[in-house]
């Protein structure tokens, strides 16, 4: 199973993912206010879609007998995780200035890496469908 390469990208998907749960993703403050970090625990909604990307990640992991499974599972994580990405967008409208933070690359690379895995897991799938044809 870890040696698939499709469980090493869907582990770093987790891996970054729940990195948002602490890394900033922006960094700025609203009026006379002190500047302020932004994480993904900061808003309820971030933090559940996040947490259950992430987790989703892991699971999918473990579910490598049954491919079209994990395939569906890598497409709602990535749904998520560009839910996710969105609702980071939004909770920035409420600082006056400020910036991206650079540990808010963590949260741009999960997507990348769930394509990756699904990808993978396809190749896989048409791999195992090629050689049921030949028997």
């Amino acid at each position: 199973m870890i040696q698939r390469i499709q469980s090493i990208w869907l582990l770093l998907a987790a891996a970054c993912g729940f990195t948002t749960l602490i890394a900033s993703f922006y960094i700025g403050s609203s009026g006379t206010l002190p500047v302020e970090h932004f994480t993904a625990k900061d808003n309820l909604l971030l933090l559940v879609f996040t947490v259950i990307a992430a987790t989703l990640s892991v699971v999918t992991i473990f579910l490598y007998k049954n491919r079209p499974l994990q395939i569906k599972l890598g497409f709602a994580a990535l749904a998520l995780s560009i839910i996710n990405i969105t609702l980071f967008f939004v909770g920035i409208k409420k600082y006056t200035s400020g910036g991206i933070a650079l540990e808010s690359v963590a949260a741009f690379i999960v997507p990348v890496f769930i394509i990756l895995a699904i990808r993978a897991i396809w190749k896989d799938e048409r791999l195992v469908k090629s050689t049921d044809r030949l028997r």
